[in-house]
């Protein structure tokens, strides 16, 4: 029979968890700001691929800074994107960044590109 000496305690110390704890909300924090940008990049690609039905490289700027308008799109405008023709169709592509601000001079920045299909 063991005795009480002979069981070692297994688990986490207080200044363990406090640690464990500080590493889950600092990631948690920087995900919750990096979601509403992944958010706006969809809303791009949705605009860029209703862009592409235009009939001339205006009218595609046209419908994507329309686009834009109703899906709050602020990180890009249809004077940034890249507008070819290519098989009789209208290809349109972007490529933007953002910054994210972490602490002091660090920040992450986040590159966007797509093209319409």
């Amino acid at each position: 029979m063991k005795t009480a000496l002979q069981f070692k305690q297994r688990g986490m110390s207080f200044i363990g968890l406090l640690f464990v704890a500080a590493v889950l909300a600092a990631t948690g924090v920087v995900v919750a700001q990096a979601i509403p940008t992944f958010i706006e990049y969809q809303a791009v690609i949705k605009a860029v691929n209703k862009a592409s039905q235009g009939g001339s490289i205006p009218e595609v700027r046209n419908l994507f800074d329309k686009a834009a308008s109703v899906d709050n799109i602020k990180s890009i405008s249809g004077k940034e994107i890249e507008v070819v023709k290519e098989n009789d169709k209208w290809a349109v592509s972007f490529a933007y960044q953002r910054e994210i601000h972490l602490a002091g001079p660090a920040y992450l920045t986040l590159k966007y590109a797509g093209r319409s299909r």
